[in-house]
């Protein structure tokens, strides 16, 4: 069975940077697509960034292009969110998750397209 851990979450100033990492366990890490997503309070849980199975494609939402840089190392099975140039309007409960088919072939943004969620970790980022 899959799991899935986040960690590196924290309270930040606004323009600072902190890096999020996902642990995954299972042997067939590689062949899924994973993407981070996040929900502030009062809030739906949105898409952050997406990336493919082997790392050659990625997906960004518009609030974070330029700023957010997802990656991938599967030897580790680890995925990770570098945030830089942080802003208040980040802040939010972060979640990576697992996609729902291996093999994909694009990074898929769609919430729907993933099954398996981690526990989340709270990004807190001052003014």
């Amino acid at each position: 069975q899959v799991q899935l851990v986040e960690s590196g979450g924290g309270v930040v100033q606004a323009g600072d940077s902190l890096r999020v990492s996902c642990a995954a366990s299972g042997r067939t890490f590689s062949r899924y697509g994973m993407g981070w997503f996040r929900q502030a309070p009062g809030k739906e849980r949105e898409v952050v960034a997406a990336i493919r199975w082997n790392g050659f494609n990625t997906y960004y939402a518009d609030s974070v292009k330029g700023r957010f840089t997802i990656s991938r190392d599967n030897t580790k099975k680890m995925v990770y969110l570098q945030m830089n140039s942080l802003k208040p309007e980040d802040t939010a409960v972060y979640y990576c998750a697992r996609s729902r088919q291996p093999d994909l072939l694009v990074a898929t943004p769609n919430l729907s397209d993933y099954n398996t969620w981690g526990q989340g970790t709270q990004v807190t980022v001052s003014s």
